[in-house]
């Protein structure tokens, strides 16, 4: 699997040939550093470790300190693992989307989503609530209603859709289309939107 790290610039929309107006979301991709080399004989398993942006030396452990050191470069913000890297990369080799990634083809974007909080059943899980404030319905509009019965079986079921805390979830897109690259500021523009809010981290693959 091919990928890189990245970082979600914001949303724009551009002109495509046949003059469509598409949003798109665009990325700061790389450059990634190879930070570690996992192999079958030491590890167990063929992986390629890429770090990208970078941190100050205090707010890094000294383990971290100790694993950066090895390859001398300065402490990577987001350090990232690639299984079965399908390119032959060398300890401390830096990497940029042009090298891996080109204009038409569909790649795979995670990322972490907004968090939003205590939520209610209507946003949480599009219920529609009481719909109508008559017939003496003045506080239940919002309301998730009975979740259960009585006497049987005298509790609520596991998975029920309640109200609880919405977003900050693991979310990944795919087949997204990469309609530009900008190899000298390394910005990808993909088409539509990523999981995420500005400034947070992506991992691209394919």
């Amino acid at each position: 699997m091919l990928g890189l790290i990245g970082k979600k610039v914001g949303m724009t929309s551009i002109f495509t040939e046949d003059g469509k107006n598409v949003a798109c979301t665009v990325i700061e991709a790389g450059p990634c550093t190879v930070t570690q080399i996992r192999t079958f004989e030491k590890e167990g398993y063929s992986a390629v470790q890429l770090g990208f942006g970078s941190k100050k030396e205090k707010n890094t452990t000294k383990a971290e300190i100790g694993h950066f050191n090895k390859v001398k470069i300065a402490p990577a913000r987001k350090v990232v693992e690639f299984r079965d890297f399908k390119k032959e990369l060398g300890l401390g080799e830096s990497i940029v989307a042009g090298d891996i990634f080109t204009v038409g083809e569909k790649i795979s974007v995670s990322g972490t989503s907004k968090g939003k909080g205590f939520q209610g059943v209507v946003k949480r899980h599009n219920f529609a609530g009481v719909g109508q404030s008559t017939h003496g319905q003045h506080n239940r509009l919002r309301a998730p209603g009975s979740i259960g019965a009585c006497s049987t079986p005298s509790r609520v079921f596991k998975g029920m859709r309640m109200a609880g805390r919405t977003g900050g979830d693991s979310v990944k897109v795919q087949n997204i289309k990469i309609l530009k690259l900008i190899p000298e500021t390394n910005l990808i523009i993909v088409k539509g939107a990523v999981p995420g809010a500005i400034g947070g981290y992506l991992i691209l693959s394919k």
